[in-house]
């Protein structure tokens, strides 16, 4: 009895005992199934973060092919449309992916430094930046064939630039190992642990500059630590940079800022055809091309200097005669024994007229071999004239046949900074010059396309503007921004800044910098969510 007593006992445990383990079971099947709830619900907004980012960067991206089909069009196309420097409508909130859903609604912005009037960096604008109106490192040193230290009176406008690093730079990137006074060369380099050699030629980046003796991240980039182009309240301590003065906020962005390796201008018509290079060996071919453009005058002109040259008015004497361009008797047959340094050689000079030599002692050919013939240009140094040929002459020539011309100034969009140091350029000129400019050049001031526009407005006199030529321009090809890709609600940003080269008949992309580590950079009312999209 007792036994079966127990054997019931026992019985009526083991489901209890079932019970309890089915509930553990069940409890870790659960949790399991929580645990890899969960973990596939990380990995989907993983995947879905991931496909938002990517979605932003191909934003970003969009906007870079916008630049490259947008630089390469005609100037009057782009007049009309507002223009390249500051046009919100064009590049402010521009709609790729329209959806009824704000979240997943796409667009980039493209974004500048703005300059005020003054002639400082002060905010942002919707627009490209000129390359051209930053420093090019990589042709600095051609300054000096202009003025003794020409490279270096460059380097010093910087803020914040000594003797000592600018003669570092220089000594950097110049070809010989010869240290300048206070410069460095391979001796110092090879001293440092680990030890290097300068580079002695081209730079490859603005980041290199970080291996120059004496150049500092801070003198470099400055305060402003995710490259928008302002100051917010966390960069603030920061403006304080390397015990330079500050005060004015110029070296807030550093000399990246300033510096570029890239710019360039087309030296081409508008169309892209090539200029008619004005010292071609053919002169007959010359006058040819000179007269689809210019009248018989300049023309003859042209010619007849390439041949004789600029006589001075100290050459004059009382056996020469002034004859009229008009009536010249070209002799196609003489070399061209001169060449054009700039395209200003032409304008208010004096050419002697060669002739080929006659063995007649009598008669009128000999009669012209003891008298010389003196022709005057008809380019005349008189504003109104210079604004109706002006066009014509840069337009149409050019002084060589290359298809490029790197590192010129442009003297529209360069912040003063930089314009006080361009050799030949007094302080007072550079205050006109700020003061009367149009950066956002759209053809209220149709002489300002030209980098003559100094000297047609009488702020600097002709030698003067002979010799800024070489180092100054009112136009450049090459052209940086900033583009933004985001969604007008939620979502990431991605922010990038491209470098695009638009000399050739297609425009590349020759440096890109991936920002998005640095942030959005800009508020969605900055970027905008509600602009018309234009054309």
């Amino acid at each position: 009895m007792s036994q079966q007593r127990r054997y019931k006992t026992n019985s009526s445990r083991r489901p209890a005992s079932v019970l309890l383990l089915s509930l553990i079971v069940i409890v870790l099947l659960t949790l399991g199934a929580m645990s890899f709830f969960e973990r596939m619900f990380v990995e989907h907004q993983a995947v879905r973060a991931h496909i938002r980012q990517t979605q932003a960067r191909c934003l970003a991206e969009s906007g870079i092919e916008f630049i490259r089909a947008l630089a390469v069009q005609e100037p009057d196309v782009l007049q009309q449309s507002g223009g390249l420097f500051d046009n919100p409508p064009f590049f402010q909130g521009k709609l790729v992916i329209d959806d009824p859903l704000a979240a997943f609604r796409g667009r980039f912005t493209i974004i500048a430094p703005q300059l005020n009037p003054a002639g400082y960096f002060a905010g942002i604008r919707y627009g490209l930046e000129n390359e051209s109106a930053r420093l090019n490192l990589n042709t600095l040193l051609l300054a000096d064939n202009y003025e003794e230290d020409g490279a270096q009176k460059l380097l010093m406008t910087l803020p914040g630039m000594t003797e000592p690093i600018a003669d570092a730079i220089l000594d950097w990137i110049d070809s010989d190992s010869d240290q300048r006074t206070l410069g460095a060369e391979q001796e110092y380099y090879s001293s440092l642990s680990p030890p290097y050699a300068p580079r002695n030629g081209p730079l490859g980046s603005i980041e290199e500059l970080l291996l120059v003796r004496d150049v500092t991240p801070a003198l470099l980039f400055g305060a402003d630590l995710n490259r928008n182009g302002l100051i917010e309240a966390n960069e603030q301590p920061y403006t304080v940079i390397d015990g330079a003065d500050n005060t004015n906020g110029t070296l807030n962005r550093g000399w990246s800022a300033y510096l570029t390796l890239d710019s360039a201008e087309k030296n081409t018509r508008a169309d892209g055809t090539p200029k008619i290079d004005i010292n071609m060996q053919d002169l007959q071919e010359l006058h040819t091309q000179a007269l689809q453009v210019l009248d018989a005058p300049m023309a003859n002109f042209i010619v007849a200097y390439r041949q004789g040259g600029p006589e001075g008015e100290d050459q004059n004497n009382q056996d020469s005669q002034t004859v009229d361009a008009a009536a010249l008797t070209l002799d196609f047959s003489l070399p061209g024994r001169e060449r054009f340094n700039n395209l200003l050689d032409v304008v208010a000079s004096r050419t002697r007229v060669v002739q080929q030599s006659s063995g007649d002692g009598g008669g009128r050919g000999g009669a012209q071999q003891n008298q010389t013939q003196v022709c005057e240009s008809p380019f005349k140094e008189d504003s109104s004239a210079m604004r109706d040929y002006i066009p014509k002459l840069f337009d149409n020539f050019s002084v060589n046949s290359a298809q490029s011309i790197p590192g010129r100034i442009n003297i529209n969009q360069a912040p003063r900074v930089l314009l006080a140091g361009i050799p030949g350029l007094t302080s007072d000129a550079v205050d006109q010059i700020v003061a009367n400019r149009l950066p956002d050049q759209k053809g209220e001031r149709p002489e300002q396309a030209y980098e003559t526009w100094p000297l047609v407005d009488g702020i600097v006199d002709l030698a003067t503007m002979k010799q800024l030529m070489p180092l100054v321009t009112a136009g450049g090809n090459v052209y940086r921004a900033q583009i933004v890709g985001y969604f007008d609600e939620e979502g990431p940003a991605y922010r990038i800044e491209a470098i695009i080269d638009a000399n050739g008949t297609t425009a590349v992309v020759k440096r890109r910098r991936d920002l998005v580590e640095q942030g959005p950079g800009y508020t969605l009312d900055v970027l905008g969510t509600a602009v018309d999209d234009g054309p």
